[in-house]
Order: C-alpha cells, then structure tokens, then sequence
C-alpha cells in the first residue's frame, strides 16, 4: 500500500475544509487505521475508538498540518496516540519512552531458534500458524510492538515509523530488531512442538 497521499487527493482542497475530499481520506486510510488499532489494543470496541478519534482529531486539526511528514504519516501518529491513551487508561504504568533497556542490544540473541526450512510451506502459511504469529505479537510489550506494526505490518519506512512515534531512527531499528528476535524465538518454540512429530512420519 502507497503511504503516501493518493495523487488525486488535494491537500490543498482538505486543508480548506472541502467534506468530500476528507470523506475520500476516510475511505483511503480507514482499513489500516483500524487494523492497527485492533492489533494494539486487542479489542474491536476500542479499535473502532481509536478510528473514529483519530479522524475527527485529524478534521479538527487539519489546517494546522505543515507538510513535513506525510499525510499517512501523520495520521498514523494521532492514530498510535489515540490507541496509547486508552492504553494508558487501562495500564497507567505504560510508558512508551520508558523501555528498560530495550535500545540495548547486547542481549539480543536468542535461546531457541528451531530450523524453520524443515517445515513445509503450508504449515507456515497455515492459518494456525498466523494465529500463532498474531499471539506473539500480542505479547509483545507496546514499545516493540507499535515499531514492529507500523514497520513490517503497515509498510512504513524506517523514517516514517520514527517520525510517527517521536523516536530516533536509531531507537526504531533497535526495537525493530528486539521485535524481531522476542517474535522468532516465540515462535521458534511454536514450531519446534511440530518438527518431531512430523520427522517421526
């Protein structure tokens, strides 16, 4: 998916109020809004908050947009705002700058890594196994979890998920690849509860 706005889509016509060009907004970026929502939060009820709120944000505050990021971009800031507040409803003590050394990567390597290549393709593509992806990433603490959503689900750009969560891009490749490593090695132990009974067939 383009993260940049569509061609056709006038800033300039959104900026000077014009509904019908906002209504094509909504419709352009509603999927993924909703979808990370959802992916963050957990909760369907709580997604569709962070939609609504973070459009009516976005008409309320759209003459005050300057350009410097991407109209994608800024829409999945307030977006990741909106979903960390109510976060932050629920657990006070989330703290998306407050990461016990997770810019640390000393301790990156993992204890199991199963060797993926001796599963077949289907089991992989199963959809047990993305079941078993979706949890991982669920338990992922928010800090890492927001990173590895905005970058290797949605697409954004090194850059553009810094620029979206306030962070260095430094601090995004490092959690990226904490991300990365906690998710492998989860799902390394998913999948090697697979390799026995398969190689005893």
């Amino acid at each position: 998916m383009d993260k940049t706005m569509p061609n056709d889509m006038s800033l300039e016509a959104l900026i000077a109020g014009d509904r019908a060009e906002f209504a094509r907004l909504v419709d352009e970026y509603s999927s993924p809004i909703y979808r990370l929502g959802l992916r963050m939060l957990g909760n369907p009820q709580d997604a569709e908050d962070v939609l609504q709120n973070t459009f009516l944000n976005a008409l309320t505050h759209i003459q005050n947009f300057e350009g410097r990021s991407s109209l994608a971009t800024w829409l999945y800031r307030i977006a990741v705002n909106e979903a960390l507040m109510l976060i932050r409803k629920k657990k006070p003590e989330v703290n998306l700058e407050d990461v016990e050394a997770e810019d640390d990567t000393d301790d990156l390597r993992p204890t199991q890594i199963v060797d993926w290549s001796a599963l077949p393709e289907e089991e992989l593509l199963s959809e047990e196994g993305k079941k078993a992806l979706d949890a991982a990433v669920a338990q992922l603490p928010e800090s890492l979890r927001i990173v590895f959503l905005l970058r290797d689900v949605e697409g954004l750009s090194i850059k553009e998920t810094a620029e979206a969560l306030n962070l260095t891009e430094t601090n995004v490749k490092t959690r990226l690849l904490r991300a990365r490593m906690v998710l492998r090695e989860q799902l390394s132990a998913y999948y090697s509860e697979r390799l026995p009974a398969r190689s005893e067939k």
